[in-house]
């Protein structure tokens, strides 16, 4: 009878902490909130990481919700509804220079190139930049980053978007897709999966990268207040070691296992074409292997902003690019 006991006893401790650890994973990870500007393909390192597990691992409960705007975004993080913000790093640059008490601050890099396409309305043999002097140019939003590095990359190929074609930018970011289909505009710059959807149904044709074209820059980065880098610091570490491991894990994975494993963030998306656009991002060095942002990418995009008349003041790398955390993590 005593052996009995003794032979059940491991058992039941085993049961018994097993029970204590899933409690504990279940019930004590940290609630982080994050907004993200748009829903996009180009942000899969981000939800890599979520499928895969790894803010779990980091004891992180991630709550991610998707802002539609960087204006929304922003105000979503300075007003305390977001404890971290996934957006443009010139949004940083926008709140530094309304001399905000709490600053917001850069610490890990996503992408690292413009996300969007150059897609002609008929088909062309041979693409030459020159094509687009004349013609009428669907844009995007005035001071964003995709109209200024498509504004960067045009005049890089001696063209003025102000006097060598006809610059649209009055429609809504998510009304340009469906205005270039009912037939607006000879060129338009678009976001995937819209660029590949419209070539593989016929409505364009890809005919270059503005990613390919603008060079590194730090296109969407994560950012939080000062405030919260220097009270939660921790927690933004665990944080950006976990995406730093789904970074790692896009970069060594074949476009179709990262589709089939982020796809379900793309409900009204084909497996296939997000496989399509992992693979044309991947090919063209879009996703950051890894968060840290370097001073040239900084220093690229105020480059861009002051030539779209955008950058209301320099700012020194320094002050709005936290680099400690990224250096702390990346061996």
């Amino acid at each position: 009878m005593k052996l009995k006991k003794w032979i059940w006893l491991p058992l039941l401790i085993s049961l018994i902490l097993i029970s204590i650890s899933c409690s504990f994973g279940n019930g004590s990870n940290e609630k982080v909130r994050v907004a993200e500007v748009t829903r996009s393909i180009f942000y899969a390192p981000l939800y890599a990481a979520m499928a895969q597990g790894y803010f779990e691992e980091e004891g992180i409960d991630l709550e991610l919700t998707t802002a539609w705007g960087g204006d929304k975004t922003m105000t979503a993080l300075l007003s305390d509804g977001a404890d971290i913000a996934l957006v443009g790093a010139e949004t940083s640059i926008y709140v530094y220079a309304q001399n905000a008490s709490d600053p917001v601050i850069n610490f890990a890099g996503l992408t690292q190139t413009d996300g969007t396409f150059l897609v002609a309305r008929e088909p062309t043999a041979e693409f030459h930049w020159d094509d687009l002097k004349g013609s009428t140019f669907l844009g995007q939003r005035k001071g964003g980053m995709p109209q200024m590095v498509g504004e960067h990359v045009l005049r890089q190929h001696g063209i003025d978007p102000r006097k060598d074609l006809n610059l649209l930018q009055h429609i809504d970011f998510g009304n340009i897709p469906s205005a270039f289909a009912s037939g607006t505009g000879d060129y338009v710059q678009l976001f995937e999966p819209q660029a590949t959807l419209f070539e593989n149904e016929g409505l364009g044709h890809i005919v270059a990268s503005f990613g390919e074209e603008s060079g590194e820059v730090p296109y969407t980065v994560f950012m939080t207040k000062e405030s919260t880098l220097t009270n939660n610091n921790e927690m933004i570490e665990r944080f950006t070691r976990a995406l730093y491991k789904g970074q790692q894990w896009v970069s060594e994975q074949p476009p179709e296992i990262i589709a089939a494993t982020i796809v379900t963030f793309f409900e009204d998306t084909p497996v296939d074409v997000v496989t399509q656009v992992v693979e044309r991002y991947k090919e063209q060095g879009s996703y950051a292997t890894d968060p840290f942002l370097s001073s040239g990418a900084w220093d690229n995009l105020q480059t861009i902003m002051d030539a779209s008349g955008e950058l209301p003041l320099y700012v020194e790398y320094e002050e709005l690019v936290n680099t400690q955390i990224a250096e702390s993590i990346v061996e």
